[in-house]
């Protein structure tokens, strides 16, 4: 879902290319996009690759609906994925155009968001937790009531992303209930639980890895790249996996419907499916990839990251998220208006 907000856009481009043979416009989330990968392709296939980043699914999704986007591709979360295939704001994927398919890891092949692979491809994936400064908070970190029963310690302290899905999954579970509860019992502890806890937080902000490497946060509800990406900037911050539950992810890139540079939207599909690119997209972000081979890429920190590989005791702990509906849906987005306010 999510990333690594920052910047607002990047354009990943060099005077040498001034003379490209082609275009190709990107929309994805901040800070998550290797520049080393970008130039790579940029200068195998002399192709100027613009992108523009944005930092909710939500907002993604709006701007897209509202037509004249401009973009090529575009990087949703899972359940996103159908929400833009039934607006018919994206198009089936021409797998023959697509040899690298192939290398799309056989647990990422038929996924519940898109049977088949035929509307996306794999960006990165993870999961959603907790990150603490351990310098300021000695206790037990595998918990998410580091943010929904603060500790004396971390009051005005904490961080939590204002991404709705991830915060509200992982808040449902610590409330005992099943990601996409339409329990009213539950959703009732779920929303008096954050109500009474957010006048303990400091901010609900998307900049993380900085803050946490800066120290202006003790404690963030958290991504676990974005965790790794702030422990190897400040050795204090330490991933915790809720043992109540926490939510995993995987956003995908997909194919706009009024594309302008299809044919090289093709390619770059195809490129970040080789499995060293993919390592690059890794290695940036510090999150793990969908496609097999790409392990003997990554750099060696990431082989033994506590943020990629969670304790044996809580590995069986993470949900999958995706978009919920009904009753559900219902109960948190009145919850989260609630929040906001």
């Amino acid at each position: 879902m999510k990333r690594l907000i920052g910047a607002t856009a990047l354009l990943l481009s060099s005077a040498t290319l001034a003379a490209a043979e082609g275009e190709l416009f990107l929309y994805n989330w901040g800070n998550y996009t290797s520049p080393e990968m970008i130039k790579k392709f940029e200068d195998t296939y002399k192709v100027k690759v613009t992108i523009t980043d944005f930092d909710s699914n939500d907002t993604a999704l709006a701007k897209v609906e509202a037509g004249a986007s401009g973009f090529d591709l575009v990087v949703p979360s899972a359940g996103f994925v159908g929400i833009y295939a039934e607006k018919g704001l994206i198009e089936k994927l021409d797998l023959s155009r697509l040899p690298n398919h192939k290398n799309i890891a056989p647990q990422w092949r038929d996924v519940e968001w898109d049977k088949g692979r035929e509307w996306s491809i794999p960006w990165q994936w993870g999961s959603t937790g907790v990150s603490v400064n351990t310098k300021v908070y000695t206790g037990d970190i595998n918990t998410s009531a580091i943010f929904m029963d603060p500790p004396p310690e971390l009051e005005g302290k904490i961080n939590v992303i204002p991404e709705m899905g991830d915060v509200m999954a992982i808040a449902t579970m610590y409330a005992g209930g099943k990601v996409c509860s339409d329990d009213p019992a539950v959703m009732k502890k779920v929303r008096d639980t954050l109500l009474a806890a957010k006048p303990k937080w400091l901010s609900m902000d998307y900049s993380t890895v900085e803050k946490m490497t800066n120290n202006d946060y003790a404690a963030t509800v958290d991504w676990n790249g974005s965790a790794m990406r702030a422990r190897l900037g400040n050795p204090d911050v330490a991933y915790g996996y809720p043992k109540e539950g926490y939510g995993l992810w995987m956003d995908n890139v997909v194919l706009l419907k009024d594309a302008k540079n299809v044919d090289n939207a093709y390619l770059f599909l195809n490129f970040i499916m080789e499995p060293e690119n993919a390592a690059m997209l890794s290695a940036f972000a510090r999150y793990a990839n969908g496609i097999a081979g790409s392990e003997a890429f990554l750099p060696e920190d990431m082989k033994t990251a506590p943020e990629l590989t969670p304790p044996a005791e809580f590995a069986d702990k993470g949900q999958f998220v995706t978009i919920c509906t009904g009753k559900a849906l219902d109960y948190q987005n009145a919850i989260w208006t609630e929040l906001q306010k």
